[in-house]
This record gives C-alpha cells, sequence and structure tokens, in this order.
C-alpha cells in the first residue's frame, strides 16, 4: 500500500511539473510566439532585416568572375559589364572590379547627386573658376555671370559633357566643389560603391579619381531612377536660352555625345538604344556607359571603359549587346 501511494504521489508530482514547465498543454492567453518578432509586439522601433527591403535585393550581384570574353574582342578594353536591370542577371563580366578612371561618365554620379539635393528650377550664376577650363576641355561655352538654372546645366552636362557645367552644378548645389565632391563620395558608398573615389564632378583626370565597371553600374542603376536624367539622357539636341551677366538673352544648342544617338553608330539587331554617356581622357581611354533595352524589352545597363579608339568602343559594346543582350 505504501508502495502504490509512493507511486501515485510521484505520478501527481511529474504532472504538476509537466504543466508547470509547460511540456503539458497549457492554455495561455495572448501567448508570445517564438516565431514572431520584437518589432511586433511593440518593443524595438526598427523592424528586422528579414521583413526589411534589402539594398540588393533588385540589384545584380557579382564576384568579379569573369564570363563571355572569348565570344567578343574583350581585348580592345579594359573592362566591361552588361547588367539586366529587371532580371537582375549579369550577362557580360570582364574586370568587373578592377580599378579604372571613369572620365566624363562620372557624371552620372553628379547628376545623380545634383538631382538628390538640387532644385531643377534653380537659378545658378556661373563662376569664373567655372569657364577656366583647359583648351581641350568638354564644356558648353559658359562665360562668368551666365545664369542658367540647375535643369538647363544637366542637360549641358550630359549631352555637351560640359566640365564648366559640372562645375557651375557644383557650386550652385554643394556650395563649392569640395563639399559637392563629399556628396558624391558619400553618396557612392550608400549605393554600395565601395571600390570608388571621386575628386572632381567632371571626371577630369586625378590618380586619385577611380571607380570600377560594377560601382558604376550601381551609381547608373540609381541615377537612372529619376526620369529627368532618363529623359535627358534620350535627348539628341538641347536648344537653351538663358541670360548673360548684362541681362541679355543668349542661344545655344547642345548635341549628345553618345554616337547611337548622333547617328554615328548603329546599335545591334534586337537593341534599342535609350541614351548614354560618353568619357574620355587619354589615362582612361574611351569609355561609354549605356542604357538600353532587348526585345522583351527588358532594360540594361552596359558598360565598356579603357577602349583603345572610339570605333573599337562601339564594336564592342555593339558586340557585347548583340551576343549576350538580345
Amino acid at each position: 500500500m505504501k508502495c502504490i501511494n509512493k507511486i501515485l504521489s510521484v505520478a501527481v508530482i511529474a504532472a504538476v511539473l509537466l504543466n508547470f514547465c509547460g511540456c503539458g498543454k497549457v492554455n495561455v492567453k495572448n501567448p508570445y510566439s517564438l516565431y514572431e518578432d520584437s518589432y511586433t509586439y511593440g518593443l524595438v522601433a526598427n523592424a528586422p532585416v528579414s521583413s526589411s527591403n534589402l539594398m540588393a535585393s533588385s540589384l545584380c550581384v557579382t564576384d568579379g568572375t569573369d564570363f563571355g570574353l572569348e565570344a567578343v574582342d574583350s581585348q580592345v578594353c579594359e573592362g566591361a559589364g552588361l547588367f539586366n536591370t529587371d532580371t537582375g542577371q549579369i550577362l557580360y563580366s570582364q574586370n568587373v572590379l578592377g580599378k579604372l578612371y571613369p572620365a566624363s561618365t562620372t557624371k552620372m554620379l553628379t547628376a545623380y547627386v545634383a538631382l538628390k539635393y538640387g532644385d531643377l528650377d534653380q537659378e545658378i550664376t556661373v563662376s569664373e573658376d567655372a569657364c577656366d577650363q583647359s583648351s581641350d576641355s568638354s564644356i558648353c561655352n559658359l562665360n562668368p555671370g551666365d545664369v542658367l538654372t540647375l535643369r538647363q546645366l544637366l542637360y549641358g552636362l550630359m549631352l555637351r559633357s560640359g566640365n564648366d557645367a559640372a562645375i557651375a552644378i557644383a557650386e550652385g548645389v554643394g556650395g563649392d566643389v569640395a563639399s559637392f565632391v563629399e556628396l558624391m563620395n558619400t553618396e557612392a558608398k550608400k549605393l554600395g560603391a565601395t571600390h570608388s573615389h571621386f575628386v572632381t564632378p567632371n571626371g577630369l583626370h586625378d590618380e586619385d579619381h577611380y571607380t570600377t565597371i560594377y560601382d558604376m553600374y550601381l551609381i547608373s542603376y540609381a541615377a537612372l531612377s529619376y526620369n529627368e536624367i532618363t529623359e535627358i539622357l534620350q535627348t539628341v539636341n538641347y536648344d537653351v536660352l538663358y541670360k548673360n551677366s548684362a541681362g541679355e538673352e543668349q542661344q545655344q544648342s547642345w548635341a549628345n555625345t553618345c554616337g547611337y544617338l548622333s547617328g554615328s553608330y548603329k546599335s545591334p539587331e534586337g537593341i534599342t538604344i535609350i541614351g548614354g554617356k560618353t568619357g574620355t581622357t587619354n589615362p582612361a581611354g574611351y569609355c561609354l556607359v549605356c542604357y538600353c533595352t532587348n526585345e522583351r524589352n527588358e532594360h540594361m545597363i552596359s558598360i565598356v571603359y579603357h577602349a583603345d579608339c572610339r570605333g573599337n568602343l562601339y564594336l564592342l559594346m555593339n558586340e557585347i549587346l548583340y551576343q549576350f543582350g538580345r
């Protein structure tokens, strides 16, 4: 009898412990779910990473591996890449993480920063420093005291590739060139372009002014999120009317320097070129950032850096787009 009582006592205690420890069925009002998070319960201010939009969720991602080189004349340049921005695929990869000089393709970042921090309708007075460009520099033929809107200067920046327009924009939006360039570097890092460093808003050569094919893809992808930049890039000619220092009206016409837009070069079958930004210096070679669509209306960014001549720049761009983009 004593043994039975002892067994019953142990059984009762075990049952109590099992329920107390949660091994049995316990009805709890509004239980805390192990699989939900502190944000759901209002314990923290920020949502968990798993429910946030990750920076790279819509981006092409690379480990830097080269592929596709044997199908094109890859030897004519130092770096190139083709990025499908709709599918998130990299379709061609050649030295996409290598340090290269961007020349005037830098102006994709300049335009992005200007639109992010500036007002398109703000009036900017062109300074003497902005007009102090070398004789062989690409310029918009601006003069000290000219007054243009930021919108007008962006057309000069992207179509004519005006180095004077770049300085005027930097001074007008950033207060001075150094402050604007600081914004450029800050924004580049935010976009994930961590292997780049910029010294000027116009891309004139400096040993410490560099980027990579992949970083320029990230920058261009962000810049093209602005409809204004897409609209400018696909403009063939732009007539601008502004006032000089004496208040007199001045008029100019700026033509797009992209060979596809000017009609100097034809895109391959199945590819529609929306627009592009050129860049050329002796150290950088011939550079081009292109925005285009394929037969399925998928959007792509194609980049070629340091081609050995203008003809080979467009030859290789066409080969890449034809072989991998359609």
